[in-house]
């Protein structure tokens, strides 16, 4: 995932979330996540994007998810999970980084990857407003370009 300041890699986790770690791999070959933003950013607790409409009621296409919740990973600093409604089963196309740990989340929301490489870059993005429940107001930072690493060349 390449955002302004530099890359960020991160480790898909199929072994926890086949179906989770397959829908993001389908997006990014489609050019889905380029240019999306980061909508809701919380200090000292996550990031997420992966909406196209900015308001984080979007999602792709295709239809929602099944919930892959497991006990065997934690919400730690990196952990990229997958957001939802309150149905356990709506996961779509909308996902977030962890900036700390958070064990409310562990065994509630799918964890399918994580940052190996260029937290640095998670950390710069721009927060949002703590009184609009992390809603970025203005220009928010964007996805620039999302591939799957096995396919680049």
């Amino acid at each position: 995932m390449d955002l302004a300041s530099g890359r960020v890699v991160i480790e898909l986790r199929p072994d926890l979330a086949p179906k989770h770690v397959e829908r993001i791999k389908t997006l990014a070959r489609r050019g889905f996540y380029d240019g999306t933003p980061f909508h809701r950013v919380i200090e000292g607790f996550m990031a997420q994007g992966g909406d196209p409409t900015g308001r984080g009621t979007g999602g792709s296409d295709l239809p929602n998810l099944p919930a892959e919740f497991t006990r065997e990973a934690r919400f730690l600093r990196g952990t990229v999970g997958m957001a939802r409604t309150n149905d356990p089963n709506s996961a779509n196309s909308q996902f977030f980084i962890m900036f700390a740990p958070a064990p409310h989340l562990d065994g509630q929301y799918t964890i399918w990857g994580r940052v190996i490489e260029g937290m640095e870059h998670v950390d710069r993005i721009k927060r949002g407003d703590p009184n609009r429940g992390g809603m970025v107001m203005g220009e928010p930072d964007r996805i620039v370009r999302m591939r799957v690493a096995a396919d680049v060349r």
